[in-house]
């Protein structure tokens, strides 16, 4: 049994954050009035980039959902043609979903990338009422259309094979653009 010091004292000594801290000024964030800013790095909502031409990046290879290890990405590859072309190379993804219920937004998914297709945005809010609006299709993900892009399938327009997109050289104009 100890002291009656010690009986006395600690609960007291106990109490001293707690009164420390009562007085101090109470640090309230105003969040969906006020939006701070994220970090430059910032890993949020998935996008599905796009050449400038308007073609798709993503050529279908699966690597990202080989590489997440939360089993949230779902890749189904598909052959281009040339009728019908959504991207550069010999295939494109046909079928794109992020499941936002699994993803932990842990970015290795866009190591895993080839081609640069798939990077991520600086969105955060991803909450949602219903479980199947947070399934992500190709859709949803794809960046939008730029002015000089036109909207897939359509020949290649940036170069004569995949290699002139993929390096950069032999690039012709857009549909629409220029003389």
């Amino acid at each position: 049994m100890g002291s009656l010091k010690e009986q006395f004292w600690d609960p007291v000594a106990g109490f001293g954050v707690t009164f420390r801290t009562m007085f101090r000024r109470v640090v309230t964030e105003q969040y969906p009035f006020e939006k701070k800013p994220t970090a430059p790095r910032f890993h949020g909502r998935h996008q599905l980039n796009r050449w400038p031409d308007g073609l798709e990046k993503c050529i279908g290879c699966e690597l990202c959902a080989w590489a997440c290890p939360a089993d949230a990405i779902y890749v189904e590859g598909a052959n281009n043609s040339d009728e019908e072309r959504f991207s550069p190379g010999e295939r494109y993804g046909s079928v794109y979903q992020i499941n936002y219920l699994r993803c932990i937004l842990c970015g290795l998914c866009i190591e895993a990338c080839p081609t640069r297709a798939l990077t991520m945005t600086n969105e955060y809010e991803l909450a949602d009422n219903s479980r199947t609006s947070l399934i992500y299709e190709k859709k949803d993900l794809l960046a939008p259309l730029l002015p000089g892009m036109e909207e897939p399938p359509h020949p290649l327009r940036l170069g004569d094979d995949e290699g002139d997109y993929y390096r950069g050289v032999g690039a012709r104009p857009a549909a629409g653009g220029g003389k």
